[in-house]
């Protein structure tokens, strides 16, 4: 499995799905964003350390919009943590991996 695959790319459709079970952090994120660049490498590192206790996502917010509006997201990235579908929490903002990862072990 290579660094971009440990990440899921969702879209609208599939976002339900996908946060339905287990611990899952979604970063909503833009292609414009300069923060949401460099969290990227951040979210590879930390989806490797917690690799089997929650899985990390991405989804686009100018793509998805539907998504991004349910959730009220007005900065990027925001960070929200979903447990079995539900909402637990969210970060907004550039964080470090130590920081991320916590936020995600937290809930596991």
């Amino acid at each position: 499995m290579s660094d971009k695959e440990i990440i899921k790319q969702l879209t609208d459709s599939d976002f339900e799905k996908t946060i339905k079970e287990g611990v899952t952090l979604v970063d909503f994120h833009a292609n414009w964003c300069g923060p949401c660049r460099m969290l990227a490498p951040v979210l590879e590192q930390v989806a490797k350390e917690v690799k089997g206790k929650a899985q990390i996502a991405k989804i686009d917010i100018d793509t998805e919009q539907k998504t991004a509006s349910h959730f009220q997201i007005t900065s990027v990235p925001t960070l929200i943590l979903f447990k079995n579908g539900k909402e637990v929490n969210r970060l907004i903002g550039l964080r470090n991996a130590e920081a991320v990862k916590d936020f995600i072990l937290a809930a596991v």
